[in-house]
């Protein structure tokens, strides 16, 4: 399967008060399905919401739905780049309105904080895995595998396409660890084999070495 990111622009800013202190919140149309997006891709209704109860359910509720600053490369979480903590998801019309909390107190969260106060523009961007097929139409439509990874990163300018990031996250095959709960990337996961091997032959040889010393 491979990596799919939607980006939204049409995010508000939000600032709670709770007991003296104050929270910023981004919020908006995180998820949309049933229109073709200007990344020529549909996403069907019951698809959409089929993956927005999983992950509601599996992360959001759990309190463990986040998202990173800036594209990752693969579907999985990288915790050193968390940024926001995503709070709600609910439906509306065929849109999936998110709520995330801006964690000020990560090194991420920090600095999309700043941005957000020097009235920088920021959107946010879906991670899911899954497949896609042509639509007689002329668009790319999301099949039944597809997986929500993550329901919004923080993103900079969402309407300008990077062209590398794109062909690597098109292009690569993801393969779903259920042990680890992870996304591996099939080429990543053959060189990681290849990696064991090598490692247990180098620990071979350093064993062998080291009874030589011992000779000595």
């Amino acid at each position: 399967m491979k990596l799919i990111t939607e980006e939204i622009e049409s995010v508000e800013i939000l600032t709670e008060t709770v007991n003296g202190k104050k929270s910023l919140y981004i919020t908006g149309p995180f998820l949309q399905a049933e229109t073709v997006n200007r990344n020529g891709r549909l996403y069907p209704y019951n698809i959409m919401e089929r993956e927005v109860k999983r992950y509601t359910q599996k992360y959001v509720n759990e309190g463990r739905a986040v998202g990173e600053l800036c594209h990752p490369l693969t579907p999985s979480i990288n915790l050193d780049r968390v940024a926001i903590k995503i709070v709600s998801l609910v439906p509306e019309g065929k849109n999936f309105i998110g709520k995330a909390k801006i964690l000020e107190s990560t090194p991420m969260g920090k600095i999309a904080k700043s941005l957000l106060d020097e009235g920088v523009r920021l959107g946010v961007s879906s991670r899911g895995v899954g497949s896609l097929r042509q639509n007689p139409k002329g668009y790319n439509e999301v099949c039944e595998d597809f997986m929500l990874a993550t329901a919004a990163d923080i993103v900079h300018d969402p309407s300008a396409p990077d062209a590398y990031v794109s062909s690597v996250m098109e292009n690569a095959e993801w393969i779903y660890d259920a042990v680890r709960d992870e996304w591996i990337m099939e080429q990543t996961k053959r060189k990681i084999n290849t990696l064991v091997d090598q490692k247990i032959l180098e620990e071979y040889k350093l064993s062998i070495f080291n009874e030589f010393l011992n000779s000595l």
